[in-house]
């Protein structure tokens, strides 16, 4: 993946170092003021809790990890859970899982939106704390995680089945959920069982103040952790543009875009009253029969828009110049393929939200960013 990387070096044509994704690399715009005081608040609580659930995202086990806590967090008894595992390709997140085994650390996937998956999640949390249960009469999990990896939605699964588990007398109040990093704002305790007592405290999403490398600060903007607006989406497109090609994933699709839905006619002159925006997590407006073949007619469109480009590109995708012409040409297929205006002033941009959406809505595939590490 050397066009990659040299396209990183030269921040993807796009200046990535003034962002801040280096020491050096000026004000950390990106780092809002709230999570220094919730990291201050995170260390506090670490060393009264009993076992820490670390949440990361499946698709970048170790780049969604926050460097800054790990010391805080190897001396506590600790369960990574690797969230959002349906937007992971499931024919690598084994290796994952054996890695952290390897590294002594107990590891998880989980849907967070699963209760059959978070149910497993807390019968290993309850064993690993089996051996307290008889010394404390109060026991406290902590939740921690970057920005956006799916903790609040995890501590409102972990409450739908301490109901239906505990008869717990006060009302339980919900985790806020949202689509955008920084929801969590403070740290709340949330009581999921009695006799004995455990508490849950959902934390917010810190960040570390600086990021050393430039592709993981990347990986972090592309799974969402980083708000779009601050990196750029036309600078995450295009890194994503640029991890498709160096894969060849595009060349996967070949066989792949054939709909196929029994039994359900379409109008293709027909233009759906719906957006994209309803694919983010938490939307209500839920698809109909038609929105989905729309979804699904636009899927297709963008996966045969960058086979082609790539099947027909006569250059290396191995060199960084060759790659960064590949892309342009890609912009330019896709704003077609989305029948996205020519003229459009904001075209590149209107095609960067699009193709960001659909890719973590799941709908370009399972996908895993980070490279599984050598044994």
């Amino acid at each position: 993946m050397a066009g990659l990387k040299g396209l990183l070096k030269k921040g993807l044509g796009l200046g990535l170092g003034e962002m801040g994704f280096n020491a050096g690399g000026g004000a950390i715009t990106w780092f809002p003021g709230h999570m220094a005081a919730a990291t201050r608040a995170i260390r506090n609580r670490l060393k009264l809790s009993d076992l820490v659930i670390e949440v990361r995202d499946a698709r970048i086990p170790l780049s969604s990890a926050n460097s800054d806590l790990q010391p805080h967090l190897s001396g506590k008894r600790r369960v990574v859970a690797l969230n959002k595992k349906d937007l992971a390709n499931p024919n690598i997140m084994h290796k994952w899982v054996d890695y952290f085994e390897r590294c002594k650390q107990d590891c998880i996937p989980i849907n967070a939106h699963s209760k059959s998956s978070v149910k497993k999640l807390l019968e290993l949390v309850e064993f690993k704390l089996k051996e307290v249960i008889s010394k404390e009469p109060t026991l406290l999990v902590m939740v921690v995680g970057v920005p956006n990896v799916g903790k609040s939605a995890l501590i409102n699964s972990i409450h739908q089945i301490a109901q239906s588990r505990f008869p717990v007398q006060e009302k339980k109040k919900r985790a806020t959920v949202g689509p955008l990093p920084g929801v969590t704002q403070d740290i709340a305790g949330f009581k999921i069982a009695q006799k004995p007592s455990i508490y849950v405290l959902d934390s917010p999403g810190v960040l570390v103040p600086s990021i050393s490398d430039i592709e993981t600060g990347l990986k972090l903007a592309l799974a969402g952790s980083v708000k779009d607006s601050v990196v750029g989406e036309e600078r995450i497109a295009q890194y994503l543009l640029a991890v498709l090609n160096t894969r060849g994933t595009p060349l996967h699709w070949k066989h792949l875009n054939n709909r196929r839905i029994d039994g359900i006619e379409y109008d293709a002159e027909e233009k759906p009253d719906y957006s994209l925006k309803n694919l983010k997590p938490k939307t209500r407006n839920l698809p109909n029969k038609s929105h989905l073949i729309y979804v699904e007619d636009l899927v297709t469109e963008v996966q045969c828009a960058l086979y082609s480009t790539l099947t027909e590109f006569g250059g290396n995708v191995e060199d960084e110049n060759d790659l960064e012409g590949l892309i342009d040409l890609q912009f330019g297929a896709l704003q077609k393929a989305m029948k996205i205006p020519h003229k459009a002033s904001e075209a590149r941009l209107m095609v960067s939200k699009k193709l960001l959406t659909l890719f973590r809505a799941g709908k370009l595939g399972p996908f895993i960013l980070d490279d599984v590490p050598v044994s």
